[in-house]
């Protein structure tokens, strides 16, 4: 194993050279800038527009059979109360007056009518916005201060839950302990086809003859595995941190609620218990694509199985309201303690505060031993299949071949 520093220093240095690594490393941020830039512009556009509306001044008639639009607002926008509503519709339409608000007698069995001349599609919303904040500021100023807070919907509540004794707020609970559950969604969509791959470039392209010349096969393989699990967490740093960078500095101008990290509360448990399922279930998953790439002669063979592959780690997302809602059941469990679909569950969770002593227990020590029974196996496939180049290696001789 003394070559071993020389083979994680020569992969990483491969892969960093490569330009689909930066291009997935930084194509999300970039892509997610995008999107951001895309809905600040929009944003930006609307509020422009809005204020230039706002602005805008435009004649405007008023029939009022409701009785309920006080004069003093009609008033204020310059409007002119009228009574025959069908020469008021006359007049919009031969171009004497931009707009015209007919108010019912009864709005509860009549819609409020409004007509206006075509200004384009974003300012011919002045005319309804007009009819319905007349109506909305005339009755306010009917009713109480308390009701209109009620009837609006501007009631604030404070809720305070506690949790053995002491306040616990669920939401902030889980957003330490939820970043592993990201981490993990992100390393393995975005470098699980580099983890299957990394094995069979050498077969395909002839050369693992000449490095198994110079380097045993074991060092060689645990050399790769070190080397994707190092790659895939400068991956995930590197995904993490422009947009770590662009809340910080961004999150005003894209209107995204801000978030007191100095509030949120530290249960070391629960991080600690994330990261090690976190930490275990890369391994784990490493080493599985690892073995299969090692077990077939080609890279398109090899994504045949990234398919089955990650139906195992995400498909248990589809049933995640489960794992909120009924976490004693008995389907829940066996996802938590089956451990090629154990980390989505148990890292949702722990991240939520339903995941108990004795499944963290069990299910960490399940998932550590099948994460070394299958590096075991990656090794042993790697040293009997390194050289085949036309065939897969199947189950019976991985198990029972000799050497």
């Amino acid at each position: 194993m003394h070559n071993l520093s020389t083979v994680i220093r020569f992969e990483i240095s491969r892969t960093l050279k490569k330009k689909s690594f930066w291009f997935m490393a930084f194509g999300f941020p970039i892509l997610i800038g995008a999107i951001f830039g895309i809905i600040y512009i929009s944003n930006k556009s609307t509020n422009d527009a809005a204020e230039k509306l706002g602005k805008q001044s435009f004649s405007l008639e008023i029939t009022d059979n409701s009785q309920l639009i006080r004069p003093e607002l009609v008033a204020a926008i310059k409007a002119h109360v009228v009574t025959d509503k069908a020469k008021a519709i006359e007049d919009v339409r031969q171009g004497k007056v931009d707009g015209y608000i007919y108010y019912p007698a009864d709005l509860t069995k009549q819609p409020i009518e409004v007509y206006g001349k075509e200004v384009g599609l974003f300012d011919n919303g002045r005319y309804e916005g007009v009819a319905k904040n007349l109506l909305q500021q005339s009755v306010q100023a009917e009713v109480a201060p308390a009701i209109q807070s009620v009837l609006t919907g501007t009631t604030t509540t404070n809720v305070t839950t506690f949790r053995d004794g002491e306040p616990y707020d669920a939401v902030k609970q889980m957003i330490l302990p939820g970043v592993f559950l990201i981490l993990f969604y992100l390393l393995i969509s975005f470098f699980g086809s580099q983890m299957l791959t990394s094995t069979t470039e050498e077969k395909e392209n002839r050369v693992i003859e000449m490095i198994l010349t110079t380097i045993e096969a074991r060092t060689l393989i645990v050399g790769k595995i070190i080397s994707l699990i190092l790659l895939a967490f400068l991956q995930g740093a590197l995904i993490v941190l422009p947009a770590l960078l662009g809340y910080i500095f961004f999150h005003d101008q894209l209107n995204i609620p801000a978030l007191d990290l100095s509030s949120l509360p530290v249960d070391w448990g629960r991080i600690l218990t994330g990261a090690a399922i976190f930490i275990t279930g890369i391994v784990m998953f490493t080493g599985l694509l690892v073995l299969i790439g090692a077990s077939v002669p080609t890279a398109k063979e090899a994504g045949q199985f990234f398919g089955m592959v990650m139906m195992l780690i995400f498909g248990p997302l589809y049933a995640f309201t489960l794992f909120i809602s009924a976490p004693d059941s008995p389907f829940v469990r066996f996802l938590s303690l089956f451990p090629l679909t154990a980390p989505i569950p148990l890292l949702l969770r722990n991240a939520v505060g339903n995941l108990s002593s004795w499944e963290i227990a069990l299910a960490i020590p399940i998932m550590a031993i099948t994460a070394i029974v299958i590096l075991v196996l990656a090794v042993r496939v790697f040293r009997f299949g390194a050289l085949e180049y036309s065939r897969k290696i199947s189950l019976r001789e991985m198990f029972t071949r000799k050497g």
